[in-house]
């Protein structure tokens, strides 16, 4: 039996009846449910109830007037992104002064550990760990899908939604098309980040600070050591600066919480005028020397995007500091559709933009 969790009736925004683009909760509780919507056709092909009564996926569209128009299907065969159609569109057009609606959304999903879909997922999750996810097929797939969309329609029409794993594709995805020149707005959901997850260790302000100062000098020193015996120099990629991602994270989350530090720290390191130590040492992790070890730098396809995933230099971060029962909680896409405007008041913004040029 399906979970009153899964019916849109019992668990989504239904009080949003009417959608103000131009608020970010309505924009962020659309794409949040666009994303669920994908995870649900999934749990329907796993159920056997597509085109059923019980079939609990199309609600989560179909309230905020889309229509499904593609799913996206991996080699085995799960559904792992979904491209809507916003029906409505074109009713917004010629208004002035009104943030555009999306014409289309290209959601993805995150991990699923349920019938053979968890054994692909869990292999892309690896992929993650080891910042490898651009040689996945899903990966190719989901960019070529992409483009194929942009070459038919204005990128400003298109919006990109994604959590957990499906965040991670959305970054992914999102640098490349800024690479070839197209900027897509996107909406990520508790991306995964492999770091120290000071957030949720003990110790004060200062003493993280300190360990993270120290992290970036030791891997932008092991950096200037690698170009010098490589005769390589560093040049800094801007083309990614003017694509600014919402991103949405909570501190009790450890598979997203080092997004929170990772751009505390940026901005303290621009502050005291260190900002090129920072940029050169997140740029040449440890993992990225040893990738380029063993020899796996090559691109599968045009401007495919190579550098770590979390590596931003701009971004709209929303932080729920609302305590969580649980990490799965916190990891959980329902609490970005949350119906309780006090609860909302715990959601704290932030804006991470590029230093000015020569400031740093």
């Amino acid at each position: 039996m399906a979970s009153d969790r899964d019916a849109f009736s019992v668990s989504g925004p239904f009080h949003l009846t009417s959608i103000d683009w131009n608020d970010s909760y309505h924009r962020t509780s659309v794409a949040s449910c666009l994303v669920n919507g994908v995870y649900l056709l999934e749990g329907d092909r796993l159920k056997k109830r597509v085109g059923r009564p019980d079939s609990r996926a199309t609600a989560w569209w179909e309230f905020f007037h889309f229509t499904l128009l593609e799913t996206l299907i991996d080699d085995d065969c799960t559904i792992y992104g979904a491209i809507f159609e916003y029906n409505h569109y074109n009713l917004y057009k010629n208004t002035p002064n009104l943030k555009l609606p999306p014409h289309y959304v290209i959601a993805f999903r995150g991990t699923v550990l349920k019938g053979e879909t968890w054994m692909p997922d869990v292999k892309l999750d690896i992929r993650c760990i080891l910042d490898n996810l651009h040689r996945g097929g899903r990966t190719i797939h989901a960019i070529q899908a992409i483009r194929a969309m942009i070459d038919k329609h204005t990128e400003s029409a298109i919006w990109l939604a994604g959590h957990s794993l499906g965040a991670a594709l959305v970054l992914l995805a999102g640098k490349t098309m800024k690479i070839s020149g197209f900027l897509l707005e996107s909406y990520i959901f508790n991306p995964p980040i492999i770091t120290v997850p000071l957030e949720q260790l003990p110790g004060g302000v200062l003493l993280k600070g300190a360990f993270r100062i120290a992290e970036s000098l030791v891997k932008a020193t092991a950096a200037t050591v690698d170009m010098a015996l490589t005769n390589k120099r560093v040049q800094e990629d801007s083309k990614t600066a003017s694509w600014i991602p919402y991103i949405y994270v909570n501190p009790a989350d450890p598979i997203c919480a080092g997004y929170i530090d990772y751009f505390r720290h940026k901005t303290f390191m621009s502050k005291i005028g260190a900002s090129k130590i920072e940029k050169t040492g997140s740029r040449h992790s440890f993992r990225t020397q040893w990738k380029r070890g063993i020899g796996t730098s090559s691109s599968p396809l045009p401007n495919l995007s190579m550098e770590p995933l979390h590596l931003l230099q701009s971004a709209d971060m929303t932080v729920n500091k609302n305590k969580s029962c649980s990490s799965m909680v916190a990891h959980g896409l329902h609490q970005w559709w949350e119906q309780d405007s006090v609860l909302r008041e715990n959601w704290k913004s932030c804006l991470i933009r590029p230093d000015p040029e020569g400031k740093s």
